[in-house]
């Protein structure tokens, strides 16, 4: 069944500007913004301006300079917030939840970086 993308969600709203938000960095392709319910000292989102709903349909129907961009994106941030391992900074968690199973609270792709805090385990083994 392919994806029916919702143009009401939340993520819509806020690319629309119907719905403000804290934005971090925009780009052509991405919005990155803090989340309005952190779960650790820095907690930022970042979506793609295009309509996907998670990573699976992003990576099947994305443009590569869209891809590309998301990444970069993601890296760009987690650098200038001073997280990256590789610049002496304690590191970082990207989540991307898709689904039910997956927990997707909103049905527009978006990443979680986490950090700030040491963030533990992110699921009890089974």
């Amino acid at each position: 069944m392919p994806y029916e993308y919702d143009e009401q969600n939340i993520f819509a709203k806020i690319l629309r500007r119907e719905i403000p938000n804290d934005t971090v960095m925009e780009t052509d392709f991405t919005l990155a913004f803090r989340d309005i319910a952190p779960q650790a000292p820095e907690h930022i989102l970042v979506i793609p301006k295009g309509f996907y709903m998670n990573y699976d349909h992003f990576a099947a129907e994305a443009t590569d300079p869209e891809i590309l961009d998301f990444t970069r994106v993601i890296g760009a941030i987690t650098h200038a917030i001073g997280v990256t391992p590789g610049n002496g900074g304690k590191g970082y968690r990207l989540i991307a939840n898709a689904g039910h199973d997956g927990v997707q609270d909103v049905p527009h792709l978006h990443m979680h970086i986490l950090a700030g805090r040491r963030l533990g385990r992110m699921i009890q083994p089974i």
